[in-house]
């Protein structure tokens, strides 16, 4: 009876891992057609998408290069994602901080309306948004991007910090005052350490959500030089529509960047929010 028992756990586990595989190829297929895309000319991925390429050339990602004026847009995003993660980091920490240190009626309050407002869609508030920063003239602005970020941000990243500083012992604090630390040098020089693993959840997240998007920065940048990859990409679909193999190219410089980051930091995620919000 238990050999049959274990016989059918056995067929149950391998019907398990046979349709997860089937559902890790499903989701793969899409890059593997991108991947392989990109180094054909257009009348070798009519005739057939699936097929490897004859030779991999590179003329496909060097053209798009060129034309879509990578190293502008690489920079773009470059500094908007690393400026914007790097603001939200250092106010949301002295927020969460303050709010988790200080319990006041007013600091519950507004942690609480800041984790409320995280309900809120920003489909919903970007017509107004665009509305009342153009008519002040600050569109067209990357440092408006980033303030922008830096709101629509600092709610999740508060509410990460909050549950990882109420975790940290008071005493720590206590005794570096003692020595004569003030509280925003027992804030650096303690706490903010000790954040490293939420530090690190909320930076790996703010960089691939900044880096990605592309609702809010077609919304605020208008010049052509202020463009980030995602608005470059979808300029160059517009210009080379029929040019499959310059898109797939360009698509594939986008988000590699990006890709790499991931692959090296993801490890610290799960750890980070586990940190974060549970506590």
């Amino acid at each position: 009876m238990a050999q049959r028992q274990r016989y059918r756990e056995g067929i149950l586990e391998a019907l398990r891992l046979s349709f997860l595989y089937f559902l890790l190829v499903l989701y793969l297929i899409p890059f593997f057609l991108v991947f392989v895309n990109a180094f054909k000319d257009r009348s070798q991925i009519i005739a057939n998408p699936f097929r490897l390429p004859s030779a991999f050339h590179l003329a496909n990602f060097i053209e798009a290069f060129k034309k879509m004026n990578y190293p502008y847009a690489f920079w773009n995003s470059l500094v908007i994602t690393v400026l914007s993660t790097a603001l939200i980091v250092f106010f949301s920490s002295m927020t969460a901080y303050l709010f988790a240190r200080l319990p006041w009626k007013f600091n519950r309050f507004m942690f609480f309306l800041m984790v409320a407002s995280m309900l809120i869609p920003f489909q919903a508030i970007m017509i107004p948004l665009v509305k009342i920063y153009g008519s002040f003239g600050l569109l067209n602005n990357r440092w408006t991007l980033m303030y922008m970020y830096l709101g629509f941000g600092c709610s999740f990243a508060v509410f990460l910090y909050h549950g990882a500083i109420k975790s940290i012992p008071l005493e720590l604090e206590e005794a570096a005052m003692i020595d004569g630390c003030s509280r925003f040098q027992a804030f650096f020089k303690i706490v903010f350490p000790l954040l490293k693993p939420t530090t690190t959840t909320v930076a790996i997240l703010d960089v691939l959500w900044i880096w990605n998007d592309f609702l809010l920065p077609s919304l605020v940048l208008i010049s052509p030089r202020n463009r980030t990859l995602p608005l470059s990409t979808y300029y160059f679909y517009g210009t080379y529509t029929s040019e499959y193999g310059l898109l797939l190219a360009s698509l594939i410089l986008s988000i590699t960047p990006v890709i790499i980051f991931y692959l090296f930091m993801q490890r610290h995620i799960i750890r980070g929010i586990l940190q974060g919000s549970i506590k």
